[in-house]
């Protein structure tokens, strides 16, 4: 039985009036897997899976009806069609991700400014502010889930607690489509009951670790001494882990969120060997980066080359630049040659992925002028911005380089970011 299939659902269906749960998590429910869904209305309550189908290829997401079979993300293929072989397979469009996430954040922002998302599909919000115009957390919960199912088609969850750890346990309690409101008062009756493996950073090892003291619960965790834990866990993961099994949580809402990374990578269907072949993909994954960089506002100082071989050897390799970069050209300049240092073999590539890291907000609107005078990429980034600005009014396909075209490369993935 999967874990995130709904099976474990809690809500608070009737209003409450209480004013302490004013931290807020909205998680969008199976977010691709729905909005592939409101293209195909004819497949809603059959087991969707969205990914590319092929034997090679992984699970980019599941629908709740396919999670009930044990079908999660990640998931090989291969693994998912058993599990469910009665299982619809639909192809992900990533642009319909982005372009429902704006809206939704946009959504949220109505409400206050005090919002911090976390992914494409899930955010904080601090409403302390929000509640003299809105009313409780639990109508501010109820009106973000009705406008966001009214304006989208899609259904979103909500938790609502004092602590920013508590309430995304309480959205993921209350999937799908559902509100938990958690008062403070209730924080620890909430919390002691759950699973050790609810515990935020507590994964499959530090799991069986602390299963291995006999601890399967968070109020089991929560009554260890300190000093056991620190000899299973070290002294850094016990302290954090015994003060959120308290429901202590200092952290506060931050409305900037700086990224660490943005890239792109692709897992190819048939090995490629053809370096004309793979400089081609690295041009495609690196004008997917750049756009990215634009869009968030940042430029990357280090380009990173991600390959695997067949064989499922991976490697990377990357570059700092002399100047942070958020154009295309300079990305792909960098990217080839890090490529054509790493594979002089020709060695057959199942996955190649470019990465900008190590990013700088970007600030050529400090002076825009006076930086394109030093600025060896501004014709590029000019001339890309503009590309940007076709793409957002007539649709992400409307202008590609003409390398790209007509490539008749088969791919099984094209995504990925921090």
């Amino acid at each position: 039985m999967s874990k995130q299939d709904g099976s474990n659902r809690l809500t608070t269906d009737a209003p409450s009036d209480d004013v302490t749960a004013t931290i807020l998590h909205i998680d969008m429910d199976a977010f691709f897997a729905s909005v592939e869904l409101l293209e195909h209305p004819e497949l809603v309550g059959r087991p969707v899976i969205v990914g590319h189908p092929s034997a090679r290829s992984v699970v980019t997401a599941a629908n709740y009806e396919a999670r009930r079979y044990g079908v999660n993300s990640a998931m090989s293929m291969a693994l998912a069609m058993r599990r469910c072989p009665q299982a619809v397979v639909l192809e992900p469009h990533y642009e319909r991700y982005e372009r429902y996430s704006r809206q939704v954040m946009g959504i949220l922002g109505d409400v206050t400014p005090l919002v911090e998302p976390l992914s494409i599909d899930e955010a904080f919000l601090d409403v302390r502010g929000a509640l003299k115009l809105f009313g409780t957390p639990w109508r501010i919960g109820a009106h973000l889930r009705s406008r966001v199912q009214s304006e989208t088609g899609l259904t979103a969850s909500v938790g609502a607690a004092a602590t920013k750890y508590v309430a995304k346990l309480a959205s993921s309690r209350a999937k799908p489509d559902g509100l938990l409101v958690v008062p403070r008062e209730q924080t620890v009756a909430f919390l002691h009951p759950q699973p050790i493996s609810a515990l935020w950073g507590v994964g499959e090892k530090t799991a069986e670790k602390l299963t291995r003291l006999g601890l399967r619960t968070v109020g089991d965790l929560a009554q260890t001494p300190e000093s056991t834990l620190r000899h299973a866990i070290g002294a850094a993961g016990a302290q954090r882990l015994l003060e959120l099994s308290w429901g202590r949580d200092p952290r506060s809402v931050e409305t900037t969120r700086v990224e660490k990374s943005i890239g792109h990578e692709v897992t190819f269907t048939t090995d490629l060997t053809d370096p004309a072949d793979l400089h081609r993909e690295l041009l495609a994954l690196s004008e997917g980066v750049a756009q990215r960089l634009r869009r968030a506002g940042v430029r990357a100082r280090t380009v990173v080359l991600r390959l695997r071989w067949s064989d499922f050897t991976t490697i990377t390799r990357s570059r700092t630049l002399a100047d942070p970069t958020d154009v295309a050209r300079r990305l792909y300049a960098e990217a080839r040659e890090l490529y054509d240092q790493a594979n002089p073999e020709r060695q057959p590539v199942r996955l190649i992925g470019v990465r900008g890291e190590q990013l700088v907000d970007d600030d050529s609107g400090l002076d825009g002028a006076l930086l394109g005078l030093w600025d060896d990429d501004g014709d590029a980034r000019a001339a890309e911005r503009t590309v940007d600005a076709l793409r957002a009014r007539f649709g992400e396909g409307v202008v590609r380089p003409a390398t790209l075209l007509g490539d008749g490369i088969t791919r099984r993935r094209f995504g990925g970011g921090d």
